[in-house]
């Protein structure tokens, strides 16, 4: 779904809190990006935006655990969704929801962007999905098929530089260091990734550790957490003594990934090393090093 054409954004601060209600448009596209946290719902559910027909995304901390989790829906219009979301859906702290010009998104359109992202959101198994059951894809035309096929990517290019990154594939993930593949080993496994722009990559293929230290769950439980719900997602599958990655899958850190692997709390920048040995911690310090001598 990732495009390589630029574009840019232009990103209305409606009350000019950098945090607060904000709008956004992408060059030559009709459609809007509204974002606001939770808190702001009753002030500002009264602009025109929130009485049009969209699909919707709201966020918020896991209850345990590192990041965040996601749920998606849609409204025609959106207000009266996200109201009793509101006031029934605790997790979420912020949301996004994106409409177009009067007339131009319809019931059936908006299933069908909502189909398609949470179909999206479980093949990438980068967020929790709130969801409880995959909503069936509406009977489009081919004319309006394709003009929400439009719709959708100009979307997913928009909400990763709003920072919500949960529907890229890692396949289409540009490495920083694309040269450098890195290992991080422990007994009887060993895992392979690298510095990419959304975080650290372990690479499908790779192991973990069958069983945690006992110390994980009480001194790292958020890291415990995250690799018991990629267990749980699939993204972990236990082949003999240890589990195997089923897919690339990108990490906030290369501690947060080491400690995946390795079964328990880790220094990322100690733990994963290049061909010769060297430690991604000496591999920055040398980058800095010759950045400096530039």
């Amino acid at each position: 779904m990732n495009s390589s054409t630029p574009f840019s954004l232009r990103i209305f601060v409606a009350d000019g809190d950098p945090d607060g209600l904000r709008l956004v448009e992408r060059s030559n596209w009709i459609g809007k990006a509204v974002i606001f946290p939770r808190s702001l719902l009753p002030m500002v559910k009264k602009r025109d935006e929130f009485n049009q027909t969209g699909v919707y995304l709201l966020l918020g901390p896991r209850e345990d655990g590192e990041g965040e989790k996601l749920y998606i829906g849609e409204g025609d219009p959106v207000r009266p969704r996200l109201e009793r979301h509101y006031a029934q859906k605790d997790f979420w702290n912020r949301a996004v929801f994106f409409v177009a010009g009067q007339g131009q998104l319809n019931k059936a359109h908006v299933q069908f962007l909502e189909s398609r992202l949470i179909q999206l959101a479980k093949s990438a198994k980068r967020f929790p999905l709130d969801n409880g059951n995959q909503p069936t894809e509406p009977t489009l035309s081919e004319a309006d098929r394709a003009d929400m096929q439009v719709f959708l990517e100009n979307m997913l290019g928009m909400l990763p530089v709003l920072g919500i990154n949960a529907f890229e594939q890692l396949a289409e993930v540009k490495t920083v260091t694309p040269n450098v593949l890195l290992t991080c080993k422990g007994k009887g496994v060993t895992a392979s990734g690298y510095e990419a722009t959304q975080g650290f990559v372990v690479k499908e293929g790779s192991q973990a550790m069958g069983e945690t230290a006992p110390s994980m769950q009480q001194h790292v439980r958020g890291m415990f957490d995250l690799r018991e719900d990629l267990i749980e997602r699939g993204v972990l599958q236990l082949e003999g003594n240890c589990y195997r990655f089923t897919q690339d899958y990108a990490f906030s850190s290369p501690s947060t990934a080491a400690a995946v692997v390795l079964g328990r709390s880790a220094n990322g920048r100690i733990e994963w090393k290049d061909g010769q040995g060297r430690t991604l911690k000496e591999l920055q310090s040398l980058d800095s090093e010759g950045a400096a001598r530039e």
